[in-house]
């Protein structure tokens, strides 16, 4: 019997009804169905008074899914589908992922396109773009104290945010650089056009082997993007007192306490995503985010000497 997954926001009433939908349309056409919702792939933020919450990456898998799921569908916004990846990237399960939200840049089709979009997957008739995620790990004395799946970025910063913070990083073998700013970022591809993007960070297309770092408010002219392999890990120190505070995918994270230090490298594990057509990711730039309109008229014709 062939197997499915799938993965709701349960706060967005309609992915609730769609998910109960779903699985009768599914389970009615002899497939095996199992339902979670998003919230295991939100873990949430430790207590202040600790940085200590340590949940294992390969610890979230929901019940049900595994290596054998045929498919799962991500009912939801970009959020949702941020969880839903930490949740069985360690399993490879391809996800369709329905936008019910706002923005909706991650997602591949709409909810009025669902019944069309459920067959053709069906049939097996789609192609899987597979996106990098990184290990983020806290780690003190050599011991994991915190560690997370991450789609986006990693953010390191200070509270309140505009206050001035002080990091040592070191990328691969590289010395390490001093950086003064507010707070910086490590981000993937995927994570390029979104925080990273506001900071003043650049555009990169999903299938470049790259990371960057980016400085938020640098207190220099000199700190600007660094683009860099994505094979080369990031150790980050802080040296701020008392405390900093690391986000992940503005879901999840924890506090940063003087003695720990942040360490990222790309995941053995990447998301894989289910597309009904080959994916463009400029026509995604240009729809979501008004990259590439013209903002003047264009000449009628153009006399080639």
């Amino acid at each position: 019997m062939p197997k499915a997954g799938i993965i709701y926001n349960d706060i967005k009433p309609i992915a609730v009804r769609v998910a109960i939908e779903l699985k009768n349309q599914l389970t009615a056409a002899g497939w095996d169905v199992c339902v979670t919702t998003s919230m295991g792939g939100i873990l949430g933020y430790s207590h202040p008074d600790s940085s200590v919450c340590h949940t294992p990456i390969t610890g979230l898998k929901p019940p049900g899914f595994d290596s054998d799921m045929d498919f799962g569908v991500v009912l939801g916004g970009d959020g949702t589908v941020l969880a839903a990846s930490r949740q069985v990237a360690p399993c490879g399960i391809p996800l369709l992922t329905v936008n019910t939200g706002h923005m909706g840049f991650l997602t591949e089709t709409y909810l009025n396109q669902l019944p069309q979009a459920i067959e053709q997957v069906m049939a097996g008739k789609y192609e899987i773009e597979e996106r990098v995620m990184l290990t983020v790990k806290v780690v003190r004395e050599e011991a994991v104290l915190w560690e997370a799946l991450c789609l986006n970025e990693m953010v390191l910063h200070r509270e309140p945010l505009t206050s001035m913070c002080h990091f040592e990083i070191a990328i691969g073998h590289h010395a390490a650089v001093d950086i003064a700013a507010d707070g910086v970022i490590v981000s993937t591809p995927t994570g390029s056009t979104a925080y990273s993007l506001s900071a003043g960070g650049p555009v990169i297309t999903p299938g470049a082997p790259v990371l960057q770092l980016v400085p938020i408010c640098p207190h220099s002219l000199a700190s600007r993007a660094l683009v860099f392999p994505d094979s080369e890990p990031v150790n980050i120190y802080p040296v701020n007192i008392p405390r900093l505070v690391m986000v992940v995918d503005g879901t999840s994270g924890c506090y940063i306490i003087p003695g720990n230090r942040v360490y990222l490298e790309r995941s053995p594990y990447n998301a894989r995503f289910i597309r009904l057509h080959s994916p463009e990711f400029f026509r995604i730039l240009r729809e979501k985010l008004g990259w590439g309109l013209p903002h003047i008229a264009k000449p009628n014709s153009v006399e080639l000497p």
